[in-house]
């Protein structure tokens, strides 16, 4: 079963992969970037839902096995499942605060530079705004931290 986990594993990070370089060919080819993003947006709804049909089928095969097995073990798992996905939502919350973030901070931080080489005295004003948009990463590492102070 160890080979299955590590098809589970590999597949979509391939997949990804391949949509990442797909997305970069068709850019240089001149394709419209609307189309671009249709596309990758497809294909990753593509891959979610392959990759959680292959993890409702696995999930589901180990509940047939540990039917057998006795009731404290499977409050067990159902504890480290909680764990599981606790742990998803840390990293979840700590990945799209880091991209809010570096969004931000890549709108503001040229702003800021061309407002401060117009008018040195506005350099206080907009040094504000891009900790600004760098707090936005640092909030969900101090959510990410509370969730994993609950588990």
């Amino acid at each position: 079963m160890s080979a299955f986990y590590f098809f589970l594993i590999t597949i979509p990070f391939l997949a990804l992969s391949f949509l990442v370089y797909r997305a970069l060919k068709n850019r240089q080819r001149g394709q419209s970037p609307k189309k671009v993003l249709l596309s990758q947006l497809a294909g990753f709804a593509l891959i979610l839902i392959l990759t959680s049909a292959l993890t409702f089928s696995v999930s589901a095969a180990s509940e047939g096995t540990q039917a057998q097995e006795p009731q404290e073990e499977t409050v067990a798992v159902a504890g480290n499942n909680s764990l599981g996905l606790g742990l998803i939502a840390a990293a979840v919350v700590t990945g799209l605060a880091g991209i809010g973030g570096g969004i931000a901070v890549a709108a503001g931080a040229p702003a800021a530079i061309a407002a401060t080489s117009e008018d040195p005295k506005s350099f206080g004003k907009s040094l504000i705004f891009v900790a600004l948009g760098e707090s936005i990463a640092l909030y969900g590492v101090v959510i990410s931290i509370l969730i994993l102070n609950k588990l």
